[in-house]
């Protein structure tokens, strides 16, 4: 794969992290979510970890940048 695809691959994956987080944080802010805030939040990290499986299987897992930084 080239690098410009694991790159978007990556971009997808930080997108999607995101998305998690904001998710996340909306649902802990509610004494009560609806479920399909949970189902949201189970289809965003099925898709997260897909974009892994894919990294990987590409031989580029992904690690965070801080462990890169060392």
């Amino acid at each position: 794969m080239a690098a410009d695809a694991i790159e978007t691959l990556n971009k997808a994956r930080a997108s999607l992290v995101r998305e998690r987080d904001t998710l996340a944080r909306r649902i802990a802010g509610m004494d009560l979510a609806p479920v399909t805030m949970a189902e949201d939040l189970t289809r965003i990290l099925v898709a997260i970890e897909t974009l892994d499986r894919a990294l990987t299987a590409e031989g580029h897992p992904y690690m965070p940048q801080s462990l890169m930084d060392g």
